[in-house]
């Protein structure tokens, strides 16, 4: 084996209508820092608005791009396609190894190793590779915008002097990546959303975004996966009976449900449908993996008898193609730079690492589908036991005779004052020591988050020092007129900041 650099190559994507490239040219750059040439093949991006000159420009080469190292494709291969691969190659592309068992086979006929793309495993440290949400992301956007293309009016409302045109409804049925997107992009819209999920976790991510969360109450849990699991009977009764109602009541259906390596749950019935309004949407974003509505035709636009338009597009991410080749490449990256931790512009594949062995389905001409399950969710540990609580340390205190001893001093001290003292300062005094000892006790008895709320109503309190300074302010005399109206200004300020900051203080500790 030499140490040269391996090539990667770029090929065009030969599926009908598809729009996307597997890297843009700014991920040429990227690629070239971690010491691989790149090979792209002419046209490969023009449907996304690459141009060769503009690959050319980042130091990729134009040329035989199936005779690379390492192929970065978007689609699964055609056989011809699979026959161009050079021995020893490595493919990276959307491969769907769960419903492609003959795609499978006749991968591992040849001496290459696949990865497939669409079989991250859904843990932390594997989300930028992760394709699936990535376009995911793109198609639940889109969605949204081809419901809003074919519906017919405003989807926020609007008073004008013409009329009120009230906000469409719009129900999406999935809350994962894609269904929370289009929940977002609905709202932005200014449309009311409501959404439901057989995973009672993600009610709150739908309520983050403005929707409103519709539940089943039936208990229902994420597989290990990350994904929904399949959904129970109960759950399937109560659920149709909740799409009945909300078709009746919505202008838009989104549908996002998909459970991997199943066909697309029906959640969407033709008596559904029959009750919705002359001119409402729905938009089945499962319609390549059967749909999640009945009467969807993958690829397809259907107009009901009722006048109900129901999208069944296969290809929203390739709609947004510049955008989704962005996500794309950016994912194919950083699988890379996890298979080149040397930066020598060499793939190794490691079997150790849960993420690789995840996304190789072929290695060497030999079949690795499928892998060993990766754990993504699990049970939080057990709390440990808390730890009982260290004894305080013993407090020193003074004999009792040294305690009464200084008590009767203070106190002798205190009368000696008073006894000689002025008849004012004596008064004076005795005020300030009270005043000591109610501020000691008020300050004590609180809380401590609450002790700028009783700060601030303490000086406003102490604002009565603006009586004394009206009662001096017309004593004819201009040096104490004007020191009294300034102690009238100050002391305002200070009465009404001191009530506007412990109204703002303990409104941070109120509940609603």
């Amino acid at each position: 084996m030499t140490d040269s650099p391996q090539r990667i190559g770029v090929v065009a994507e030969s599926s009908t209508g598809e729009t996307r490239v597997a890297a843009t040219p700014s991920h040429v750059r990227h690629l070239r820092r971690l010491g691989y040439e790149v090979v792209v093949e002419s046209g490969a991006g023009e449907a996304a608005g690459f141009a060769d000159d503009a690959y050319t420009e980042q130091g990729a080469r134009v040329g035989e791009a199936w005779a690379a190292d390492i192929v970065l494709k978007i689609n699964p291969p055609t056989p011809d396609e699979i026959g161009r691969l050079r021995d020893g190659a490595i493919l990276a592309a959307l491969i769907a190894p769960g419903q492609s068992p003959d795609l499978l086979r006749r991968l591992a006929e040849r001496p290459i190793t696949v990865l497939a793309m669409d079989a991250v495993p859904r843990i932390s440290r594997a989300q930028s590779m992760d394709v699936l949400s990535s376009m995911a992301n793109i198609a639940g956007y889109r969605a949204v915008i081809e419901a809003a293309h074919v519906f017919g009016r405003f989807f926020t409302g609007q008073v004008t002097a013409a009329g009120k045109v009230p906000p469409a409804k719009v129900l999406v049925a999935g809350a994962g990546v894609a269904g929370l997107a289009a929940i977002g992009t609905a709202g932005s819209l200014g449309a009311e959303v409501r959404a439901t999920d057989p995973r009672p976790e993600v009610a709150d991510q739908v309520r983050s975004l403005g929707g409103e969360f519709l539940a089943v109450e039936v208990a229902q849990e994420s597989g290990a996966d990350g994904y929904a699991r399949a959904t129970s009977e109960e759950y399937d009764r109560l659920a149709a009976e909740m799409y009945h109602r909300q078709a009746a009541e919505v202008d838009i259906v989104i549908t996002t449900a998909l459970i991997p390596g199943r066909p697309a749950p029906r959640l969407i019935r033709a008596e559904d449908v029959a009750v919705m309004r002359p001119g409402s949407v729905i938009v089945d974003m499962a319609a390549a993996q059967g749909g999640n509505v009945e009467g969807t035709v993958p690829g397809k636009t259907v107009i009901t008898g009722n006048g109900v338009t129901i999208i069944g597009y296969t290809d929203l991410p390739a709609r947004l193609p510049a955008q989704a080749s962005q996500l794309f490449g950016t994912n194919l990256v950083n699988l890379l730079k996890l298979l080149t931790p040397q930066r020598d512009g060499r793939a190794l594949i490691d079997f150790d690492d849960p993420v690789q062995r995840s996304v190789t389905v072929v290695r060497d001409g030999e079949q690795t589908w499928p892998p060993p399950p990766v754990q993504v969710s699990a049970a939080p540990p057990a709390p440990a036991a808390p730890a009982a609580p260290a004894a305080p340390p013993a407090r020193r205190r003074l004999p009792a005779a040294v305690r009464f001893a200084l008590a009767g001093a203070a106190m002798a001290a205190l009368f000696l004052v008073i006894a000689f003292s002025p008849p004012r300062l004596a008064e004076n005094f005795t005020v300030f020591v009270l005043s000591v000892v109610i501020g000691y006790y008020v300050i004590g008895k609180v809380h401590p988050a609450l002790h700028t709320p009783l700060m601030s109503v303490t000086n406003a309190i102490s604002g009565i020092v603006v009586i004394g300074a009206l009662l001096q302010i017309g004593r004819g005399s201009t040096a104490v007129t004007v020191l009294s109206f300034v102690a009238i200004l100050l002391t305002s300020v200070n009465i009404f900041g001191g009530f506007a900051v412990t109204r703002r203080m303990l409104g941070m500790f109120s509940k609603g």
